[in-house]
């Protein structure tokens, strides 16, 4: 197995999940369905490529928070909106969330090693622009992960599992580094919320209906997924030289 390791990180980003025309909600974490639209807007692939939408949902993924976002929203005004029979056009305010200040890592698992690099070339030369849910959300800094001081490569041969559980912490501000590095040894841990595609047989597992099949306009499609949340914990290990 190999995993390719991203980082997702912006002022503001947002991942819906239930979205309704005069709500569009976020969910707190990366979708399944964001991620691989991003991967095939960097590589190019139309929407109606169902084989290849499908080919980049069977990657295992997984997601680790490095900084819990606040849920905030805004207001759209939307015109010429018709009514359900397409006439009475009028004027439609719209509630849209989404998340400030998060911080993820984000990983694909894959025993086909070339895949990994065939993305990390597309996130690395991107076809068409990539962003995190809207236009306006663009990543703050690359999106292959090397750590917080770039050592590392963003493909490792670790398992899913293992990488998140040891890549160097994403965080680069300066005060919470600081806090984190001049915690006493008894103090208690941090934990890093991660939620990871699992078994669907397996026990605790939660299904998320973000698994996409079609972006097809007006014919989108979506399965459910069996995820796992569970937590690991930041170690000194974790947190690089360069950051302290």
């Amino acid at each position: 197995m190999a995993t390719l390791l991203m980082c997702f990180d912006a002022p503001m980003q947002s991942w819906g999940t239930r979205s309704q025309f005069a709500s569009r909600d976020t969910a707190t974490e990366p979708t399944k369905s964001g991620v691989v639209g991003l991967l095939a807007a960097a590589l190019g692939i139309p929407r109606d490529a169902d084989d290849k939408i499908k080919s980049l949902a069977s990657l295992r993924m997984g997601v680790r928070v490095d900084r819990e976002g606040v849920v905030e929203d805004d207001f759209h005004t939307v015109q010429n909106v018709p009514n359900t029979e397409g006439r009475n056009h009028r004027t439609a305010t719209t509630r849209r969330f989404y998340l400030a200040d998060a911080l993820f890592l984000v990983g694909l698992e894959t025993e086909e090693k070339q895949l990994l690099h065939q993305l990390l070339n597309a996130l690395t030369h991107p076809r068409w622009p990539v962003y995190f849910g809207r236009k306006a959300f663009v990543p703050a800094r690359p999106i292959p992960s090397g750590g917080l001081a770039g050592e590392l490569q963003p493909i490792t041969n670790q398992s899913l599992d293992d990488a998140l559980g040891t890549h160097p912490w994403l965080e680069n501000q300066p005060r919470t580094l600081t806090r984190e590095r001049s915690k006493p040894q008894d103090a208690p841990a941090t934990w890093l919320r991660t939620i990871v595609d699992a078994d669907p047989l397996a026990l605790e597992v939660e299904l998320r209906h973000d698994h996409p099949l079609s972006f097809r306009q007006q014919q989108r499609s979506y399965a459910p997924r069996a995820v796992r949340v569970s937590h690991v914990p930041l170690t000194p290990e974790m947190i690089s030289d360069e950051a302290a």
